[in-house]
């Protein structure tokens, strides 16, 4: 049985977590050649507080790099 875990930080849409879960279950299936019901996806969401690159807190490191700035949940 296939068990894919994913870490992303919080701030996804249900319908964005729904196309994950889809996609990369896909994925699995057609790499494995598991059927569907054997393969499970676990999302695991972080709140930002609680992630950091590079020594600093994530929301810090973007905003020293102009190109890590984002307003949108692309952002997370």
């Amino acid at each position: 049985m296939p068990i894919v875990t994913i870490n992303i930080l919080e701030g996804r849409s249900k319908d964005q977590k729904t196309n994950l879960i889809k996609n990369v279950s896909t994925a699995v299936m057609e790499t494995l050649g598991a059927p569907s019901e054997s393969v499970r996806v676990i999302i695991n969401e972080m709140p930002v507080e609680n992630y950091g690159i590079a020594g600093l807190p994530v929301l810090e490191y973007r905003a020293r790099r102009p190109e890590d700035r984002r307003q949108t949940t692309e952002d997370r």
